[in-house]
């Protein structure tokens, strides 16, 4: 039994890099523009204060449309939601 826990902490130990590497993999000419996006969200009717990139992501920060805040990682050819930091 001790061998399996050993064995599975390992697993997850080599999984954790994995996790930290970019979230979005977009070669950086597919990116849509950033007015693009803010546009798409305030559309929705989303209030915007901060977009910046990070894990190969659009991040922002802001409120949806609830006027919930929200800090959300958004693919940056789909804009798609793939992450939060929430």
């Amino acid at each position: 039994m001790r061998k399996f826990l050993i064995a599975g902490l390992v697993t997850l130990a080599a999984a954790v890099p994995a996790l930290a590497e970019e979230r979005c993999n977009v070669p950086q000419d597919q990116w849509r523009p950033e007015a693009d996006l803010r546009a798409d969200l305030e559309g929705k009717g989303w209030t915007i204060s901060n977009i910046k990139t990070e894990d190969g992501c659009f991040e922002v920060y802001g409120k949806d449309q609830d006027g919930k805040k929200v800090e959300v990682f958004i693919d940056p050819a789909s804009f798609e939601i793939v992450g939060s930091d929430e």
